[in-house]
């Protein structure tokens, strides 16, 4: 159900990421270049809604954290490519049937 949402709607813009004393350009090309990876990587059975749930949770997860800044891109999409997984295996998958578009 992927195909019927876009990457493009989990994108960060500079002014979207708030203070980083100076580095939220650093912050939103990180974040996007997750967001990237994850959407490439998310299984092609989750609707449209689990999708729209899960997308949002990496933000949250690391708005305001230093790992951002810290961590190199390729630890932290290893990070939140296990992140989203662990999300999936515990259930998220299971909220709706595979079938439904909405």
């Amino acid at each position: 159900m992927k195909d019927l949402l876009s990457v493009q709607d989990y994108l960060l813009q500079v002014e979207d990421v708030g203070d980083w004393d100076g580095e939220e350009e650093l912050v939103a090309d990180k974040f996007n270049t997750i967001v990237h990876a994850v959407w490439d990587a998310l299984p092609d059975s989750l609707t449209t809604k689990q999708i729209r749930q899960l997308m949002p949770l990496l933000w949250e997860q690391l708005r305001g954290d230093t790992v951002l800044l810290d961590a190199d891109e390729d630890e932290l999409i290893d990070w939140a490519l296990s992140y989203i997984q662990q999300q999936i295996e515990e259930g998220m998958a299971d909220d709706e049937p595979a079938d439904e578009e909405e």
